[in-house]
């Protein structure tokens, strides 16, 4: 029996995980008040506690670490100094529970209600010329706002953000201080920007990562989308409605053109069908046209096609499994939130 129990248990965990997952899609409200308000919270404090330690990225390490004894394992196998089957049975049983540790140390924040429900926003009807009306405001704020980031801001930048959150902290249904964010290079920064990541939030150490090859200009809003997932906002598009109103909230210019000039590249993909198209690029500055032609080329000279489209079927195939519907495109559903953002009676005052 005991020997069963070693070898079973980490598919049993990962089994009670599994249904938990299954309770948590019916019962969000739950999973509001008892993870996300309750046991989320201290356990980021905890792990931030330890990882913040440490300045290289332990999340990193730790796959590493994995595929290194993954491919060790193989070999051994392949020189037959380890049985097949005892192989595969600890990979199955590592798999296993990685996949439980996932869902308790973040995971289940996937299955939280939706911003809308957590604040108590009006539902707003988008139509079109809500859609026209917030693009406008978006040019004419990205133009106003323009600024030149440097590598040299970015410690002043990390401060702002962090202010921004703590006292937006209420209106966006977030638990601030929620442990401790020490920002982190990727340790793979250039493989990866192949891939088209340019940042992402480790949830077994509770780090968030940004890409060393990453655009000042586009520092301030990535940096406010990971800490966001850090304080367990899982969805990418309410991850993204958060880094810009933190941004956009501040009285720093370098905030607000990163959030403004990131949403508007968000709308000017929704508007492309327009026949009127042409007249929204003739009202943007050209200072901040050059800023998007040239970044545009940057990332493509780093980016690899095929990669970043096996790195956007596998997200798209995570995403879905964790029950956010659009996959990948969810990032693109800040469009709508924006937008309920701009027109939520809630949130008209000390709007930018």
């Amino acid at each position: 029996m005991r020997k069963a129990i070693k070898v079973l248990w980490p598919f049993i965990l990962a089994l009670i995980i599994f249904f938990c997952i299954k309770l948590a899609v019916r019962n969000s409200h739950l999973v509001e008040t008892y993870y996300s308000n309750g046991f989320y919270p201290i356990i980021s404090k905890l792990f931030s506690s330890f990882s913040r330690l440490i300045g290289i990225s332990l999340w990193d390490v730790s796959w590493l670490l994995i595929i290194l004894l993954v491919i060790s394992g193989l070999l051994l196998v392949i020189l037959k100094t380890i049985k097949p089957g005892w192989y595969i049975l600890h990979v199955f049983q590592v798999t296993a529970l990685l996949y439980s540790f996932f869902y308790i140390s973040w995971g289940f924040n996937y299955f939280r209600p939706g911003i809308g429900t957590r604040i108590g926003w009006e539902k707003i009807n988008v139509n079109e010329n809500m859609f026209r009306t917030v693009l406008d405001s978006l040019i004419v704020q990205t133009n106003r706002s323009y600024s030149e980031i440097s590598i040299c801001d970015y410690a002043s930048i990390n401060n702002l953000v962090e202010d921004s959150y703590r006292r937006n902290s209420a209106g966006l249904g977030i638990n601030y201080p929620n442990g401790y964010r020490r920002t982190k290079t990727m340790l793979l920064s250039s493989l990866l920007l192949k891939f088209g990541i340019s940042g992402y939030f480790g949830p077994f150490f509770n780090e968030v990562h940004l890409n060393y090859y990453l655009l000042p200009s586009d520092y301030p809003f990535t940096l406010s989308h990971e800490k966001a997932h850090q304080f367990g906002i899982a969805s990418e598009a309410e991850a993204n409605l958060a880094a810009f109103v933190v941004c956009t909230s501040s009285e720093d210019q370098r905030l607000r053109y990163s959030a403004y000039r990131t949403l508007l590249q968000y709308f000017l993909s929704d508007a492309s069908s327009f026949k009127d198209y042409p007249d929204y690029e003739k009202k943007i500055d050209k200072r901040v046209i050059k800023d998007l032609k040239f970044r545009q080329r940057y990332y493509l000279g780093l980016r690899n096609r095929a990669f970043e489209k096996a790195q956007t079927f596998i997200y798209n195939i995570f995403l879905k499994s964790n029950h956010i519907s659009k996959g990948v495109m969810n990032y693109n559903q800040v469009v709508e939130l924006v937008i309920d953002w701009y027109y939520n009676p809630r949130h008209k005052e000390g709007r930018h």
